[in-house]
Parts: C-alpha cells; structure tokens; sequence
C-alpha cells in the first residue's frame, strides 16, 4: 500500500497539478475541459455567480439607499450574508456530516469531526467554526460589502454598467478567481509569518481536519486581510454583481472548498466538485500550498506540494528550516 493510501482515506490522482492556463507549451483541450468543468456544468462558479445576480436584483438594498451608512440597509446585507451562508456551509455540513447521505466516498481525511477537544472553543470542532465564522467571519464580510456598495453609490469605487462595455461584464467572472488567488497567495503567507500566525492564523489552523463549517472560522483580523482583495473594486471598474460575485467566491466559496470531501454525490451520481486536495494538504503540512489551484503561485514560488512522497520529504525539510532559524 503507498504512503498515501495509508495517509488518506480518499485522494485524486497523484501527482495533482493546477489549472492549465500557463501550461506551456499551451494544451487547448485541458483549457478547454477546464473552463467547462467550471462553467458548463453545475459547478461553486456557475452557483456563485447565479446568486450574484439574484442579489443584485432580489436581496441587496437599492443602490440610493447606500448613500450614506444606516443601520438597515447594513442589517439588510449582514441577514443576507448570515442565511447564505448557513445555506452552503450548513446545508453541506448537515448532508455530508450530521446525515452522512454519501458516507466516506471521496471524502479525503478517514477522521471525524473533533466532538471534546480543548483547543477548540465550546470544546467542539464544529460550534467553533460556527461561533467565528458568523461572529466574526459574517461581520467583516458585511462590513467590506457595506464600504464598497457606500462606494458605488457616491462615485468612490467606479461603476461599471452592462452596456459601457459587455466583454468586460463578462470576463470579471473570470477575474476574480484569479486576482483572490494572487492576492491570497500572499496574504496567506504572511499569515505564516510566526508572530501572525501565533496571534491569528493559528485558530484556523485548529482544522487538520476540516469540514464546511472551517472554512471561514478565522480569528477577526484574519479575516480583516484576508477579505481585503474585496477592495480592489474601489480602482478597478465593475459592478455590484462583481462585487458580490466575488464576496461569495471569498467566503461561500470558503465553506465548499473546505468541506473535507472532493465531490457532491447525489444518488450515486456525481453532481458537483466541492474541496480541493490541494487545500487539504496545506492543513495537513501548513508550510505548503499557499495559495489555490486556479493560478500556479506556489509551483513558481517553491511552495507546492503535489501529494507525493517526494513533495512531503520537501515540506518536512521546509519546516526543519523554518523551526532551526
């Protein structure tokens, strides 16, 4: 048996590799496959910016309202965040984990949810997680979302209409995946620098072993650098579905990539991909993986593990490094 079976209960093919965009040379096939694996079937993208768009026109306060700072259109964006997100990571973590609807298929850690345990707050893996993403993971969300709408609404953060420039409407979609990536990438690593993580990316870190619920539990001022890419909206063009677009993509996006399992079976069917390996080896190793799949920041910067033996002799001699000095 490889040391990898013996490690995992489930994982893709090895060795695992990144989005296709900067192979080179080029492969148009597995760009392709790619783009309709994202965007062809139900996928977080195609759901993500489906509810973008519903709340641009159903759940976000109306653009006059956000002026000037009133408690309730802020209330209005802070019930909305808090029921989508009990939506995806409740909803997920209830059919994965409270009902068990697909046991342990292509679920990747064999354990379970910490249930008694002192390192996490109330003792328990998963009220942990609720308690920081809805306390604090829901409030600074709201908090960004609320800035950037206030400017929009009086010229702060330019606003960029359907009929100004179509393709540009279109490629933000694909934008933001890529600019949260970079901007993640570096942020996360300085949330490894010692003195941060001691003081906040080591509550998130509590999560070896993650569910959906983990994916946002983060200490406040976590949350404060990791959601400030969302302020990249006050020098670029785009609009409010972008925005939101993009808050769902931080943060719901969070809860299913966490979720502890690569794909959502249905009746035996796969419906739709949820974790990434690629994660759940960061939270196994810490010093590793970085940033995300979508662009290849940690193959070019040293940092990528892809699952094999010889990615785990390289992260352990990171580490023996990173401890020594």
């Amino acid at each position: 048996m490889s040391d990898a079976k013996r490690e995992w209960n489930y994982h893709p093919e090895l060795p695992i590799g990144n989005a296709p965009y900067y192979s080179w040379p080029p492969n148009p096939v597995a760009i392709f496959k790619w783009v309709a694996m994202s965007w062809l079937k139900i996928s977080e993208k195609m759901i993500f910016a489906a509810i973008a768009i519903a709340t641009w026109f159903y759940l976000a306060p109306a653009i006059e309202r956000c002026v000037t700072f009133q408690f309730d259109w802020i209330a209005q964006i802070y019930f909305k965040n808090l029921g989508l997100m009990f939506l995806i990571a409740g909803g997920l973590h209830l059919y994965l984990y409270t009902f068990n609807k697909q046991g342990k298929e292509t679920k990747f850690d064999p354990r379970e949810q910490t249930k008694k345990s002192g390192i996490y707050t109330f003792r328990s893996q998963v009220w942990d997680n609720m308690f920081w993403t809805c306390v604090s993971g829901v409030t600074v969300w709201t908090a960004y979302e609320a800035l950037v709408m206030w400017g929009f609404a009086n010229g702060y953060a330019p606003f960029l209409n359907w009929s100004d420039n179509p393709i540009l409407f279109v490629a933000w979609f694909w934008i933001v995946p890529v600019w949260a990536s970079l901007h993640f990438y570096w942020v996360h690593r300085l949330l490894h620098w010692p003195p941060l993580y001691r003081l906040a990316h080591s509550l998130h870190h509590r999560n070896t072993n993650v569910g959906p619920w983990s994916g946002l539990s983060m200490h406040p001022i976590e949350h404060v650098i990791y959601l400030s890419s969302l302020l990249i909206h006050f020098v670029v063009i785009s609009h409010p579905i972008h925005l939101f677009f993009h808050c769902f993509w931080n943060t719901l996006g969070a809860a299913s990539s966490h979720s502890g399992y690569e794909s959502l079976i249905v009746k035996n069917k796969k419906q739709m991909d949820l974790g990434y390996f690629f994660h759940q080896l960061h939270h196994r190793y810490f010093e590793c993986n970085y940033g995300n799949a979508e662009v290849p920041w940690d193959k070019w910067f040293g940092s990528f593990h892809d699952g094999s033996p010889e990615a785990n002799e390289m992260v352990k001699e990171r580490r023996r490094k990173m401890m020594g000095a």
